[in-house]
């Protein structure tokens, strides 16, 4: 199971560019295999890694076909193998050793 961080930034479409990223969840909502979590600089997937990365594909696509003629992907990838990761567990075990 992976977890990933997608960050997408079109060029050249002024500063608002919540249309594109609207595109780009589009293709996630048609992704039930996939858990997402949209926050405010990067979209994390949690999966097997070659669904994650089948479905960033199709999120530039769809980013492209809104319009946009260069885009700027950025993807962080945490494979873990040696146990099952989730992105409640990875925040659970920062959030077990602060004192909140």
């Amino acid at each position: 199971m992976a977890i990933v961080a997608v960050n997408m930034v079109p060029l050249g479409k002024g500063t608002s560019v919540s249309r594109y990223v609207a595109a780009a969840e589009q293709v996630l909502l048609g992704r039930p295999g996939l858990k997402r979590d949209l926050g405010p600089m990067f979209t994390t997937l949690e999966g097997e890694l070659d669904e994650v990365l089948s479905a960033v594909r199709d999120m530039q696509e769809a980013v492209f076909a809104a319009g946009v003629e260069r885009l700027v992907t950025t993807i962080k990838i945490d494979d873990r193998r040696d146990k099952k990761a989730t992105m409640e567990a990875k925040l659970a075990s920062v959030n077990s050793k602060l004192d909140i």
